[in-house]
């Protein structure tokens, strides 16, 4: 006879029934489980990630802290996610629940619950299974990342991209220039009055739910003059902290819904946990990271200097180091002359330095965006960018963009990263509670 158990944790409010009922099942033997009862969402986050195993998360439907994050390092860990609770208004398998039982469940309910979703855990060993979430299949737009490093004019490359790409009658009202940077500048370039709705409403937006295209472009600004919309960036460095990566996540999915093209001004540092041992700097730099990774096309700007093409090549390097493909990176050299020697020297220069790094392939020509003085009197007046300020960008990038095969594998370091051996002794051992 079979002595294993449900080893099951419990989310709820301090006076929810349930909660006292399993209790009391579970030190009657009523049922085999064995119960562990948390007072707050951090707790459950500190058990998950002790190491010890667990067969499910009960979470009441009235907690305040359940969302896509938490059900999703509930999934991490092994454990399947069981909803108690009778709120209809919420899809909780779009959201990753396993399922859901109601207030007043009982011990059948319960069980057939744990036993179709979760694994019981044995003595010796943990047994771990969970079944993946299924994903609908839906049209999803195409994404492109524009990044570089400070003052190479990036975010001004980004606003000329897209409203070259608004100028296609296909485009048309299908264009989002979405500020994905920590130190948002998207919103004094466009002399935006408001700095509400942004990304931050954005993302909350998606953090229960999935959010109807049209009140998805409820929260974003019609650039009117250039024929985009734009979606504000944070409004402080410090906010990256509110964005929690499984909403940005599924924020990231509804701007792809929602629109033909996104144009993102994201950061250019990509460092995270594998690189730096911080969960904390690969948090930061979540929507850098993971818009990269899911990106199209990837255009990294330059200035034609010698630090400005040093700072370059160090960019697209950090980008191949986090899995992004050459042939997805598209150089562009900010602000040069027309002086076709000049030119030549400058790209001989940044395929020098490139063919340094044998990680590094084919990134192709680097395209040549002009230095232009109408340009500064465009955004200090709010209006429309030079018709030709992003024509070179416009052809490089629509000739590539329709092509390109996306990277199904983003650079998050939780489990999405390409399969690799397993060193002997590195999974460490089995403490004595386990």
């Amino acid at each position: 006879m079979s002595d294993d158990r449900w080893v099951v944790l419990g989310l709820g409010h301090p006076r929810a029934e349930w909660l006292s009922r399993l209790s009391r099942w579970s030190t009657a033997a009523a049922v085999p489980v064995d119960f562990i009862k948390c007072i707050s969402r951090d707790e459950v986050l500190a058990r998950l990630n002790s190491g010890r195993s667990y067969s499910a998360l009960l979470v009441g439907d009235d907690v305040a802290g359940l969302d896509r994050d938490l059900i999703d390092s509930a999934r991490i860990a092994g454990a399947a996610v069981i909803v108690v609770g009778a709120n209809f208004e919420r899809d909780w398998n779009e959201l990753g629940a396993a399922a859901s039982v109601p207030d007043g469940f009982e011990r059948s309910e319960l069980l057939g619950a744990l036993t179709d979703h979760s694994a019981p855990i044995a003595n010796i060993a943990a047994v771990v299974g969970h079944s993946p979430i299924p994903q609908e299949s839906t049209w999803s737009g195409r994404l492109i990342a524009v990044t570089g490093p400070g003052g190479a004019g990036s975010s001004v490359v980004a606003m000329a991209a897209g409203q070259s790409f608004a100028r296609e009658p296909s485009n048309h009202s299908m264009v989002l220039l979405a500020d994905l940077a920590l130190n948002a500048e998207q919103g004094m370039l466009h002399d935006a009055r408001e700095v509400i709705p942004g990304v931050q409403e954005f993302v909350e937006a998606h953090r229960v739910g999935r959010v109807p295209i049209e009140v998805m472009r409820s929260l974003v600004f019609e650039a009117v003059d250039r024929g985009y919309h734009l979606l504000l960036g944070l409004r402080r460095h410090r906010d990256w902290t509110a964005i929690r990566p499984r909403a940005f996540e599924s924020a990231l999915d509804g701007m792809l819904r929602a629109y033909r093209l996104v144009i993102a001004d994201i950061d250019h540092d990509f460092e995270g946990e594998q690189d730096t041992g911080s969960r904390d700097i690969e948090d930061r730099n979540h929507m850098a990271r993971t818009v990269a990774s899911r990106a199209d096309l990837v255009v990294v700007v330059g200035l034609a200097t010698t630090k400005g093409i040093h700072s370059l090549t160090r960019t697209i390097r950090e980008l191949v180091t986090v899995g992004i493909h050459s042939e997805r990176i598209v150089a562009v050299l900010n602000r040069t002359t027309r002086n076709p020697r000049r030119q030549i020297d400058a790209a001989e220069a940044l395929a020098s330095l490139l063919a340094r790094d044998d990680r590094i392939g084919d990134i192709g020509e680097p395209v040549f965006v002009s230095e232009r003085a109408d340009i500064e009197e465009a955004l200090r007046d709010g209006v429309r960018l030079p018709s030709n300020a992003g024509k070179s960008l416009h052809r490089q990038l629509s000739s590539r963009l329709w092509t390109a095969v996306r990277d199904s594998s983003p650079a998050d370091s939780r489990g999405n990263l390409e399969a690799v051996p397993v060193a002997p002794g590195s999974l460490g051992h089995w403490s004595r509670e386990a």
